[in-house]
């Protein structure tokens, strides 16, 4: 069975519309770059020729990547509830470190979103299961490399 993908409504617009790109502006691109190198001649020989094939099998990988997802995917309708009290998908958490005592924000989002860096955090990582289903005040354990961390959930807000 194919994995499922949780994509945000947004998300899931911006997939299908990089397909049509890709299946109408960027496939002509690339097969007009196929043309030409051709005419160049000897394609034993062609580094142009190899390049620009090498350009459409990164474009039809991509539109099959985009495919897969967009077949296999589940669009999350958050309802705007003022229901707060646990986390779900869509919130946006503030948790407190307890080992460092510092404040952290997150977003808790799919997958095919997930950006750490952004905190945006994905609901299939170590610390974003740890933290679904749970409550302001709860305290969450997640394993990770550097050992075990500890953090208390103190605010969720719907995204």
């Amino acid at each position: 069975m194919a994995k499922e993908y949780k994509l945000s409504p947004e998300r899931f617009e911006a997939l299908k519309q990089e397909l049509n790109y890709l299946k109408t502006v960027r496939e002509k691109e690339v097969a007009a770059l196929l043309k030409e190198a051709r005419s160049f001649g000897d394609l034993s020989e062609n580094s142009e020729y190899d390049e620009a094939k090498n350009e459409q099998g990164k474009l039809y990988a991509r539109i099959a990547e985009v495919e897969g997802i967009l077949a296999n995917c589940v669009v999350i309708e958050e309802a705007h509830s003022d229901d707060t009290t646990t986390i779900r998908l869509g919130c946006r958490i503030r948790v407190l470190d307890l080992e460092f005592d510092e404040e952290e924000s997150y977003e808790v989002v799919g997958s095919q979103e997930a950006d750490p860096m952004n905190g945006r955090i994905s609901d299939d990582s170590p610390f974003g299961k740890a933290l679904l289903g749970r409550q302001v005040g709860d305290e969450v354990e997640v394993d990770a490399p550097a050992g075990t961390l500890r953090y208390r959930v103190l605010n969720i807000e719907r995204a």
